[in-house]
């Protein structure tokens, strides 16, 4: 779509803050006004619409793609949403390790470990760790309780979530990220530590690194919006 508005700025629409292109209101893909949680966020978007050239690049504006899913996805229903998010709790990546080589056991160990026991004593929870990549159910009230910890958290911090528990394959790296006892870099690093640790044994694949490279985007857009809904 090429550019068709020449000023951007935000200003207080019924509910929370818009994004005005040209004086009139962006709309999200559902048409409902793009009305922001906060002006920090309505800032961070509005100058994602600032920085484009003759043609709009969506994939260049992370922050209106998550507004837009806030709105029109989550809010109608967070509980469900919530729900499907933390099914990812069933199969934990950090309770999956590996039996050999040693030097991998020990850094999954060593920044694995301290993740997963600040979750028990955040929550209250106990994990089943197993070898390999064959299903370990973990106890059902680690599920619920997890669960609950997702349910809690609101709408916008939801739509940032999505992105952050699939890419991560993690539940209890995105609670840590909500909580800010991991930096966002470090979270996405422990999240593909294995990916790392083979790259670092065998040498660097471009498209597999290409495909991080995106992923990583991803990810720390997500972690950037999640601090800007706080």
């Amino acid at each position: 779509m090429k550019r068709f508005y020449r000023d951007v700025a935000t200003g207080s629409d019924g509910g929370g803050t818009s994004i005005r292109l040209d004086n009139r209101p962006v709309r999200t893909p559902a048409r409902n006004i793009l009305a922001l949680r906060n002006a920090s966020l309505a800032e961070a978007i509005a100058d994602e619409w600032r920085a484009q050239g003759d043609e709009i690049q969506p994939r260049s504006m992370p922050m209106t793609g998550l507004a837009n899913a806030a709105i029109d996805r989550v809010i109608p229903a967070p509980e469900l949403f919530a729900e499907a998010l933390a099914r990812y709790a069933e199969s934990e990546l950090l309770c999956y390790r590996a039996e050999e080589p040693l030097p991998l056991v020990a850094r999954q160990r060593a920044l694995w470990d301290p993740l997963l026991d600040w979750a028990r004593d955040r929550y209250d929870v106990r994990f089943n760790l197993t070898a390999g990549v064959m299903h370990h159910p973990q106890p059902t009230a680690t599920l619920i309780r997890l669960r609950n910890a997702m349910t809690s958290q609101s709408a916008w911090a939801l739509a940032a979530l999505s992105p952050i528990v699939t890419i991560g394959g993690s539940l209890v790296i995105a609670l840590a990220l909500c909580e800010q006892e991991i930096e966002p870099s470090s979270a996405f690093d422990t999240a593909h530590l294995d990916e790392l640790w083979q790259e670092e044994l065998w040498g660097a694949d471009h498209f597999a690194q290409s495909a991080r490279d995106v992923r990583r985007a991803d990810f720390l857009a997500a972690c950037r919006f999640l601090d800007l809904v706080r």
